[in-house]
């Protein structure tokens, strides 16, 4: 893991968008897109920057993380919506470029199936942005996940239900079933990009960076990945004990090591 404990939520975002739109400038890329809001700013960036520099998704695709299950496509909270709302429809994505999980599939595991499929076909994901729960989940991998698990259905502990509740009418409409991506399906992404923004999430980026591996914390699967970067404003790694060992590295990152 590369920890990057920056000052401020801008900075949090133009560094995000940094990575992903060096590895867009590249040539054709697959990225994986959450939603919430943690990467909101992240992707106000990456519209500014297409906007005023250019930057062109036309080469892209784009996978999101996860659906609630039995909630209608056209819904304004169904992560298919807040994703078009929030970013791809406002830069330039080809015509289904955009693929998202079917939350109301007949079949919702023959559902899940198809979408890791879809993914690799596509020749997986180059870069995954993932937020991350007060209780550490990644996606909707809530604590106890099986850390090599796949696409498939979970069902949310009420404290999620709680934390998404400010996006619906009332808590009672928040959804108890989703479609996620697993903590395997997502180890698989060649460049994991974990965002904590705030407070709150202190205590779960700690538990994930600097904790155990454990299913307890669903995101400490990410220290098994081989290409994870951690980015987190000076409030989210408040509870980190390495701070001045993770700004020191990062102060002396060679200019030719890309992120």
């Amino acid at each position: 893991m590369e920890i990057i404990v920056l000052p401020d939520a801008d900075a949090v975002a133009a560094t995000a968008a940094d990575i992903i739109e060096a590895r867009v400038r590249r040539g054709p890329a697959v990225l994986g897109l959450a939603t919430g809001s943690t990467p909101l700013g992240t992707y106000a960036e990456l519209i500014r920057r297409h906007r005023e520099r250019g930057l062109s998704f036309a080469q892209a695709q784009a996978f999101t993380l996860d659906e609630y299950l039995g909630l209608p496509a056209e819904h304004p909270e169904s992560y298919r919506s807040v994703i078009r709302r929030e970013f791809t429809d406002n830069v330039d994505f080809a015509e289904g470029a955009v693929h998202s999980i079917d939350g109301q599939a007949e079949d919702p595991e023959a559902e899940a199936e198809r979408y890791d499929a879809s993914i690799a076909a596509a020749g997986g994901i180059d870069v995954q942005i993932l937020g991350i729960g007060t209780d550490g989940h990644i996606g909707f991998n809530e604590p106890m996940s099986s850390l090599a698990s796949r696409t498939r259905i979970k069902t949310l502990t009420e404290q999620t239900r709680k934390d998404n509740a400010r996006f619906f009418p009332s808590p009672d409409d928040v959804p108890h079933h989703v479609l996620t991506q697993g903590l395997g399906t997502i180890r698989e992404a060649r460049h994991i990009l974990l965002i904590g923004l705030g407070a709150a999430k202190a205590e779960a980026i700690a538990a994930a960076v600097e904790g155990p591996l454990a299913a307890l914390c669903p995101a400490s699967a990410l220290q098994l990945h081989p290409h994870t970067t951690v980015l987190v404003d000076t409030d989210a790694a408040s509870r980190l004990e390495h701070t001045e060992y993770y700004q020191y590295t990062h102060s002396q990152k060679p200019s030719w090591q890309a992120y």
